[in-house]
């Protein structure tokens, strides 16, 4: 699906097709052109209408790419990444928003999951100066609302590590090893995406490109810097991340280490109570203990008991119990 947005003489309107002399250098006209999971042919407009460079197209119209910026001719092609984080099934995922900035046009490519994108196309439709900025303006309140919508995934992400913090102190849970590894692999995956697209911000921050003017600089400049914190504050949450999973580690080690000790005592103290048991039950003449032959059975279960007591306390005195 192809929408295009018009801005002209102070009023924005939508079109059903392109008109080459918007395209002109010096054309009054401000062009925006989103196209939403494009199919081949809708895909064609890139190369007919905007002449873009093969190599840019073709990331363009395929799978998910790492955020970057390139500089071709007459235009800027930027690669980066919104976020989407389904907390009620524990789902991570970023989707790649692709942006070709010309002079005085902006084409988006994505595949129609972009919140950023449709909220700030509804609000084109219902405020013409939004397009009236010119396209780079466009272009970074689009960057500016993607980068403000990691805060709070990055919060859900947080609060679920909570969860698994307190459970992890707890004690033993089932399936709880499981839920820390899937929420480090989102951790990584959120930093592979945040460190290059804060570098590639970076570059838009910096007057490197013509298009971008020192007013929109200081603006990216601010994007830079949030996207600064949310890459240390991934790091920070992949190590927290970690320490809970160590600490859920070394609880069980200590617990098994506990019923170790427990089995371990047990068996020392029955050690000898076998053997004495071994030794009055053979069939050979033994030494009696005094008394009659039904006092034997206590002298043995006495002496027993006395040897495992003493043991205990023997345990005790060295602090292995």
């Amino acid at each position: 699906m192809i929408s295009i947005y018009v801005h002209e003489n102070g009023a924005t309107r939508s079109e059903a097709r392109i008109d080459p002399a918007w395209l002109r250098p010096g054309s009054p006209v401000t062009l925006w052109v989103n196209l939403v999971s494009p199919t081949a042919e809708e895909g064609e407009i890139l190369t007919s209408v905007f002449h873009f460079h093969p190599l840019s197209v073709e990331d363009a119209l395929s799978a998910i790419h790492h955020p970057k910026i390139e500089a071709y001719d007459g235009y800027l092609y930027l690669i980066l990444h919104g976020i989407n984080f389904k907390e009620e099934e524990h789902w991570f995922a970023t989707r790649d928003v692709d942006f070709f900035l010309g002079a005085n046009y902006l084409v988006t490519v994505h595949d129609g999951q972009s919140r950023t994108i449709a909220n700030v196309a509804n609000v084109c439709d219902k405020h013409g100066r939004i397009l009236g900025e010119g396209p780079a303006a466009l272009m970074h309140r689009i960057i500016d609302q993607m980068v403000d919508n990691y805060r709070p995934e990055i919060e859900s992400l947080e609060e679920h590590m909570n969860e698994l913090e307190d459970q992890a102190i707890l004690g033993y849970k089932p399936g709880l090893v499981r839920d820390i590894l899937a929420l480090k692999r989102d951790l990584a995956s959120l930093r592979r995406v945040v460190i290059p697209q804060r570098d590639a911000v970076s570059r838009l921050a910096r007057r490197e490109f013509p298009m971008i003017s020192d007013e929109l600089t200081y603006r990216f400049r601010d994007v830079y810097d949030h996207l600064v914190r949310l890459s240390d504050e991934a790091t920070l949450l992949q190590d927290r991340v970690t320490g809970i999973l160590d600490a859920h580690l070394s609880t069980i080690s200590n617990r098994l280490n506990m019923v170790m000790k427990v089995l371990t005592v047990m068996s020392t103290i029955f050690l000898p109570l076998t053997v004495l048991t071994g030794m009055w039950g053979m069939n050979v003449p033994l030494p009696h203990f005094p008394g009659s032959e039904a006092m034997q059975f206590w002298w043995v279960t006495g002496s027993m008991a006395a040897i495992a007591a003493v043991m205990l306390g023997f345990f005790r005195h060295n602090g292995w119990l």
